[in-house]
């Protein structure tokens, strides 16, 4: 049951102004030789230890508004960094991060907010100069219109790392997800190998992080079954809610990312980032409904239905709503394989605790 690109639903709802693929360079597309696209790497950039031991270590983060972009921000402020937030180019966004910033920077002079063209290359270079690491959290689970898994996940990351180039930023860190693998069945997963394959490939001192299941407070993967159980006396398991995954808390997600910029060790890594247990879907959901206090029945969802379902929903929501469906083929794909790692690695080089995944949404509504 599992698979369903479960960190990115813990992502933002991110909405790319993109103009397709066709004008994007021939080495970013999956498969193809990607080494040359990266020409313009400075001779001499300061080295990790320079960056490190800075005082004022300025940090562009793209997707700093969404459910992990906001605690990532937070915990980046809090351990002093200076963050610059990168939000696509529309009033909307921009008043979202202006009157509902993280708590831990509101009010500081620490948060600088940029809007940004992702679409256009010279855009993306102009709003990363002046920071000394750039943290790019973006990814989409459904496609809609022109903002595909292709431009989201490989084209802006290939505007993202020709920046850094451009701007002579060497410090790089990557949102990817469990289960990315070059001969993956779902498009996400092949996407996001893709952009992988670019990050590895840029001479940056990159560090790459495949989060599981991402939980905690205002939003992520537990919040749509929470809300869900608030109506209906049914949740949904697809596929008999028997896939394994490996929950973990949305605040040892973003102390990876920071404790990252100052670990030297971290640089050409890529880490998986699950908490220590395995739990299959259906016990998560019984988890969610004991932390509320709720009983509801959970109903078991054949596969071969879902993908009716989702069929009709990628037909019908972009039409009526103009928005990417809540469940889409894609995503079954991947519901139909665990996500599971090894977050080992991750736990030591920088000091994750994890709570029981009880105890974590027992917190949560304490």
């Amino acid at each position: 049951m599992v698979g369903i690109a479960l960190p990115a639903l813990a992502w933002d709802s991110f909405r790319l102004e993109a103009k397709g693929t066709d004008n994007l360079p021939n080495s970013i597309i999956p498969c193809n030789p990607i080494s040359k696209f990266f020409t313009n790497r400075p001779a001499s950039w300061p080295n990790a230890a320079v960056l490190l031991q800075s005082s004022a270590v300025h940090v562009a983060v793209t997707g700093g508004t969404g459910f992990v972009g906001k605690a990532v921000v937070q915990t980046l402020a809090a351990q002093g960094w200076k963050p610059r937030l990168l939000l696509r180019a529309s009033p909307t966004a921009l008043h979202s991060a202006s009157q509902h910033p993280p708590s831990s920077c509101r009010g500081s002079q620490g948060l600088e907010v940029r809007r940004v063209n992702f679409s256009s290359r010279d855009d993306v270079a102009s709003a990363c100069r002046g920071v000394d690491a750039i943290v790019h959290l973006v990814g989409i689970i459904a496609e809609l219109g022109s903002n595909t898994f292709q431009e989201a996940h490989v084209g802006l990351t290939a505007r993202m790392l020709q920046a850094g180039q451009d701007a002579g930023i060497r410090r790089y860190l990557h949102m990817s997800a469990l289960g990315t693998r070059e001969a993956a069945r779902s498009q996400y997963h092949r996407t996001k190998w893709s952009a992988e394959t670019l990050v590895r490939a840029s001479g940056l001192d990159w560090t790459i992080f495949r989060p599981s299941l991402i939980y905690g407070t205002n939003g992520g993967f537990t919040a749509v079954f929470e809300q869900l159980s608030r109506f209906s006396p049914f949740l949904p398991a697809l596929g008999g809610g028997r896939g394994l995954l490996q929950p973990i808390a949305n605040e040892q997600v973003a102390r990876a990312f920071a404790e990252a910029l100052r670990t030297p060790s971290a640089i050409g890594q890529t880490y998986d980032l699950c908490g220590p247990e395995r739990l299959e879907f259906r016990q998560i959901l019984e988890a969610i409904l004991s932390s509320l206090g709720r009983r509801r029945i959970i109903v078991p969802i054949p596969f071969a239905l879902a993908r009716i379902q989702a069929r009709f929903l990628e037909f019908l929501w972009p039409r009526l709503l103009r928005r990417a469906p809540p469940l889409n083929r894609d995503q079954i794909l991947m519901l139909e394989e665990d996500n599971i790692g090894n977050g080992t690695a991750a736990d030591t080089a920088f000091g994750l605790v994890h709570p029981s995944f009880r105890s974590g949404l027992a917190g949560r509504h304490s």
